[in-house]
Parts: structure tokens; sequence; C-alpha cells
């Protein structure tokens, strides 16, 4: 990619662009994060105004823009999402001398509170599985389906939204998914997954059969027009049937995951094989599920054991 010559002369939104350009094309990031650090990145625009000069931006700029952030409410992760992106984008132009120093490294991150994942139990599980029905925008066979995908293999959101008929194997037992980093994993589908899944796949022929139109998508799950079904439309969808009877809390897509990796652990797979099977890069992001097992294990046994939960007399 080509750079401007003159490097003290650049805009901040002139800034902005070659650096997005750069990490979607030079270093290959997902689509997903690139989307990330732009949402952040032109909410420094907005704030500080795309047509100053980079060079003229300082600490104290940057410290509004979070300022900013802290007025809207916005959550601590949400703000030190956004210095990421910040510190990232005045690394690159600092390592291509736009600017003399990386002013943005000053920035203080917000502390966040520690909070556990928030899980469903089997029977929370087995009630929502049990809600897709056709009506609307809903499809029972989809919408089961993706339930079924996701408890079953602890996907993220985004890897079920993108995951293709080509990355199934012959008789729909595992997948080959894409996850943060492009990097390729395989993970697996129990019976009940299967089984949901194949009655989905001849609904998804039927679809396309009743639009009259090729089925040229590649994606597994698409919406009722024979396109694409994003991991928003997933997010919407789940969050359709969370009121359902037998489940005490609002349900997100992630609540899957979560699920799934305690179950694991509380079933007793080794923390490094539900490690590969979630994708993640750092086991102690794997290891937050094994307070949530042990806290389960106690309370069990102050509600199972003879003398649980008594106090000294």
């Amino acid at each position: 990619m080509k750079r401007r010559e003159q490097k003290n002369d650049i805009s901040l939104k002139e800034a902005v662009e070659e650096f997005l350009l750069y990490e979607e094309t030079v270093r290959c990031l997902s689509q997903n994060s690139v989307i990330s650090y732009k949402n952040d990145l032109n909410f420094m625009l907005s704030n500080l105004g795309g047509e100053r000069l980079l060079p003229s931006v300082g600490l104290e700029d940057l410290r509004f823009c979070v300022g900013k952030m802290s007025e809207n409410k916005k959550s601590a992760a949400s703000i030190n999402r956004f210095i990421a992106a910040v510190r990232s984008m005045f690394a690159y132009c600092r390592k291509f001398q736009y600017i003399q120093n990386n002013v943005a490294l000053e920035l203080r991150t917000v502390k966040i509170p520690k909070r556990l994942p928030r899980f469903m139990t089997a029977d929370e599980i087995d009630a929502l599985c049990g809600q897709p029905v056709k009506k609307e925008l809903l499809w029972e066979t989809r919408d089961k389906a993706i339930f079924e995908m996701l408890y079953s293999s602890g996907c993220r959101v985004s890897e079920i939204a993108s995951l293709k008929l080509k990355d199934l194997d012959d008789e729909y037992g595992s997948a080959i998914v894409t996850g943060k980093g492009k990097k390729d994993r395989r993970v697996y589908f129990e019976d009940d997954a299967r089984r949901a899944l194949c009655l989905y796949l001849a609904d998804r022929k039927k679809l396309f059969e009743r639009l009259g139109t090729r089925d040229l998508v590649p994606e597994v799950f698409v919406n009722q027009r024979g396109k694409k079904l994003s991991a928003k439309g997933i997010e919407w969808i789940v969050a359709r049937y969370s009121g359902a009877e037998g489940v005490n809390h609002s349900v997100s897509p992630h609540a899957f995951r979560h699920t799934f990796a305690t179950q694991m652990l509380a079933n007793g797979a080794d923390v490094r094989m539900v490690q590969e099977l979630l994708g993640h890069s750092n086991i102690s992001t794997t290891q937050r599920y094994t307070h949530i097992t042990t806290e389960r294990l106690i309370e069990i046994y102050n509600r199972a054991h003879p003398h649980g939960g008594k106090k000294d007399e």
C-alpha cells in the first residue's frame, strides 16, 4: 500500500483511514476486528474533528474522548477497547513517522469488575431448545439447529454465522470453524445437534426450491429470503426466545458458550482440552470457568451433605 510523502500534514481522518486499510490488507485482521477499530476511531473523529492535523492531537484531547465515553455511560470494557484502538492507531503512526511520540500510551485503562460468566442450567437449555416455532421471521428448524449447535460446540456466535456448508463433515458430527486471529479449529456436534442440523438443511433446500433461485449461499444458516444470516441476526433470534418459560434470565448466544465450558469442566474435562475446543489462545481465559464449577460444587455439597451449611453451635 502507498503512503504519503509528507509526514507532518496528515489529517486525523486520513491517518485513521490509512491505519484501517493497513490492518485489513497487511495484517489481515478479521472483518469484525476492523469494524470494531473503525467504530472506536470514528468516535474519536466525531469528537476531535477529522480535518485536524494528526501531530496536533495531544494526550488531553484523547482524555477528552475518554471522558465523553464516561458521560455517555459506556462500560469499562468499551472504554478500554477504545483506548486499545487509539493506542494501536497511534503506534502505527509512530512506526511510519507521522508523529514523534505515541501519546496514547499514557491513557489509563479503566479497571473492570470481575464478573463470572452467566451460564444456563440443563433444564434451561432444554426449555430454550424446545421453544422454536414457525412465526414471522422465526424458523423453527433453523432456530433449533442454531441453539443445539451453539450448546454442543461452544462456538462463538460469529463462528456459527460464518460456518460454511463445505466446513461440515459428511456425518455432521464435526466442523472446521475459523475463530479469532483467523485460527481454524475443529468443533464437535452431539446427536441432538446433528439431528437438528439435518432437519434444518432439508428445510433449507426446500426454501431455495420455493424461492425459485439457485442456492449459491456458502454459509449454513440463512434467513427466509435465502440470504446469509449474520451474527446480529442470530443474536436477535436468541433474544426473541430468551423469555421462554423455564428460562430464569435473559439469554445471549454467548451464554451457550459459557454453559458448554462450565458443564465440560464440571463433568471432568481437562481444562486444556476445553481451551482447545473453545479456541482460547490463553488458558487463563478458560480457567475462569473453573471458579464457577468450584462454586457450584460447594453449593451442591452444602445442600447434600448432612452437615452441609451448618454453623458451629
